[in-house]
């Protein structure tokens, strides 16, 4: 039986054959010792294809985010995000949990966007005030995740990083899927990286590696993180065996996501000529597909049971809609038959 078409995620990503020919292949040390020099030259080369001073593989994006707040800030801080951020929504309240920090959730603008005028409300009139729990960190995230993969314009990064500059508070990019906003903007991830102090990058996402994410900064902000990371539960010994694949991920997986990117507007655009089905398609900008169901007879929950139940996996995500995400799994006729599917589902028939 021919396996589900998956979209669910471009988590569902399995190491290519050269990942695995490179886990057999890869030399090993201890790295809570930073004796691993598989782990060494991908964070060196992470570090330096996003223009940063140094880089540190991390077990997964939630722990390099927060890793990186507490790095960031002092406890009984505030941190500014968007009220639609994975950071806020989907990593367990972490930095107030193990690092004392308070969430400041201020409104996401469809694109993706903190809009200036909300975070200069945040920082009181009067600083001094012992009252006042003071901003210690901005956060993007880029692309977005909850508002349909929008990539923010380099422009907002630039007047974000002179907000930041003004209030003397530094610049932190979850940028999970941060390749795929360099391939949508057709410039170098280094280009976006240095608008933030730090960045969260993830390999297991559309660059199909089986684990691992990393953070890069400084090289001071990096040895912060090293020992929080530590401090977590994220030290790993042999590690060599997560960064060999994330070397072939850096390597050979950031380009070819252009035909995600081509497949995501392919199905949107499907999706748009099929009646019960809204969509925005020219939000579409990555490899991430919102869409919602208006129909006499599906609900999100109906729809999204029968189409798996027809071999086509999605998703709700959020506010009832259903996400759909390209990745390396997905070719092009999966796209056609995916929409074939939908239109069988959402023929109109009455009940």
């Amino acid at each position: 039986m021919k396996p589900l078409i998956e979209l669910r995620s471009d988590t569902f990503t399995l190491p290519t054959s050269q990942m695995m020919d490179a886990i057999q292949e890869a030399v090993l040390g201890d790295d809570v010792y930073g004796e691993d020099p598989t782990v060494r030259q991908l964070e060196q080369e992470a570090a330096q294809k996003l223009g940063k001073e140094a880089a540190i593989l991390m077990p997964s994006g939630t722990m390099a985010n927060l890793a990186s707040l507490m790095a960031h800030c002092p406890r009984g801080s505030k941190v500014i995000v968007g009220n639609e951020t994975d950071i806020y929504i989907y990593e367990a309240g972490g930095a107030a949990v193990c690092g004392g920090i308070m969430y400041e959730p201020i409104p996401t603008q469809p694109d993706g966007r903190l809009d200036i005028a909300d975070m200069e409300r945040v920082f009181p009139l009067e600083p001094e005030d012992p009252q006042f729990a003071l901003p210690s960190l901005i956060c993007l995230e880029n692309p977005h995740n909850r508002m349909g993969g929008r990539v923010l314009p380099l422009s907002y990064l630039e007047e974000v990083r002179a907000f930041a500059n003004e209030k003397a508070v530094p610049v932190h990019m979850d940028g999970a899927r941060l390749f795929n906003a360099a391939v949508a903007l057709d410039v170098n991830a280094a280009e976006i990286a240095r608008y933030a102090d730090s960045v969260q990058i993830c390999l297991s996402k559309g660059l199909s590696a089986p684990i691992g994410s990393l953070v890069v900064g400084t090289e001071d902000f990096i040895q912060k993180v090293y020992r929080l990371r530590k401090m977590l539960g994220g030290g790993m010994r042999q590690a060599g065996l997560i960064a060999a694949p994330g070397l072939v991920a850096l390597q050979q997986m950031t380009e070819r996501l252009a035909v995600d990117h081509a497949n995501a507007l392919r199905l949107a655009r499907g999706l748009a000529e099929i009646p019960g089905i809204v969509i925005q398609v020219e939000d579409v900008e990555t490899n991430i597909v919102f869409f919602r169901i208006e129909h006499p007879v599906h609900t999100w929950q109906t729809f999204v049971e029968a189409a798996q139940a027809h071999g086509l996996h999605v998703a709700e995500l959020g506010h009832g809609r259903i996400r759909a995400v390209t990745h390396s799994g997905i070719e092009t006729a999966d796209i056609d038959k995916a929409l074939s599917i939908v239109r069988e589902l959402l023929q109109f028939q009455t009940v």
